[in-house]
């Protein structure tokens, strides 16, 4: 994740009012109640979550995704038809951290029902290992700094009622463990259930349904992963913090949390070492992000690459056509990276 990225700016902020202003007259007091249609209309920031709308709205919502297929979520700016769907849908689904023009117009709309899925589950630190490494002092400041802005005011948050969910340094991949995902799902469920009282039994079904599929595929990876020549496996940035810990593995990013910044020469060296004393076989990149980084330190260290999906977003490069089937492809690469019996 590009941490600086994740900087609003004074620019973005007027844009998105600009864009509120526009559609003030659009009126969200009856849009709980569904659309023309009779649907639960339902906005999700990016994949993650469109997912979960999908899965556990059904037949009754009709979900709209603010993230295209292909584009960074990081980097969206939205448009001011974007803007229109989130005052006059029934339900936002996001998650408050990852992408700052959604944060600040949801912040901004008059919706009753606002769902941030950070507020789900617990959210952790990690991907500070970079910095920790010795001889990177000035990296770890550098990287401590990011982190610090890349939280700013997220305390306090209205419609979450908590304090400080999103704090600096926090890591956001949460769907990336099925275990916290689900947890997700639960709440993404009950908040279902009241913006659409009239469907609340069909929501509480499907709500059950995914969290049964998402405990299949924890089971799959518990024991898939549980024998294998090493725990340690090597990637583009620090994405997979919690799949890692959820199933006792050791994660090195190669850029911490930013996957475009050039790794330092000691933290080169010290992957080099790790690679070597690990019996680290591949070096993992995503599918949208340069890959630049992860084959040169392949061809350093003589190591073979290959795709760990973040499941930020689906295109047609995705080993799957939705999260479970991806979630497989990322499981079948850990195991022949790991060296899995």
């Amino acid at each position: 994740m590009n941490v600086r990225r994740l900087i609003p700016t004074t620019a973005v902020a007027g844009a998105v009012t600009l864009g509120l202003m526009a559609v003030s007259a659009c009126s969200t007091s009856d849009a709980a109640e569904g659309g023309s249609d009779g649907k639960l209309k339902v906005v999700a920031s990016f994949y993650p979550m469109q997912y979960l709308a999908e899965q556990i709205g059904g037949a009754n919502v009709s979900v709209t995704t603010l993230t295209k297929p292909g584009v960074e979520p990081h980097d969206l700016e939205l448009k001011p038809r974007q803007t229109a769907e989130l005052n006059d849908s029934g339900l936002i689904l996001y998650l408050k951290g990852v992408q700052p023009a959604v944060d600040d117009a949801i912040a901004e709309s008059g919706v009753k029902h606002k769902i941030d899925a950070a507020t789900l589950t617990k959210l952790e630190n990690h991907g500070s290992e970079v910095g920790h490494d010795h001889g990177q002092e000035e990296s770890a400041h550098e990287e401590g700094t990011h982190e610090g802005e890349s939280g700013h005011e997220e305390s306090g948050h209205e419609e979450s009622g908590h304090e400080g969910e999103s704090e600096a340094g926090t890591d956001p991949h949460i769907w990336l463990d099925p275990v916290k995902y689900a947890e997700v799902a639960k709440g993404v469920g009950k908040a279902m259930e009241k913006a659409d009282p009239d469907h609340a039994a069909a929501y509480a079904k499907n709500t059950e349904a995914l969290v049964a599929k998402l405990g299949d595929l924890d089971a799959d990876f518990e024991q898939g992963l549980k024998n294998s020549a090493t725990k340690t496996f090597i990637t583009t940035h620090s994405a997979f913090g919690y799949l890692a810990e959820r199933y006792g593995l050791d994660q090195e990013g190669i850029a911490g949390v930013d996957p475009e910044s050039e790794p330092s020469p000691a933290r080169i060296k010290k992957l080099q070492t790790v690679a070597k004393e690990e019996k680290v076989t591949t070096v993992f990149f995503e599918t949208l992000a340069s890959d630049r980084t992860a084959k040169t330190l392949a061809d350093d260290t003589d190591l073979r690459t290959d795709v760990l999906d973040p499941l930020e977003g689906i295109t047609d490069r995705s080993k799957g056509d939705d999260y479970i089937e991806v979630m497989r492809a990322n499981l079948a690469a850990l195991q022949k990276a790991l060296g899995a019996k």
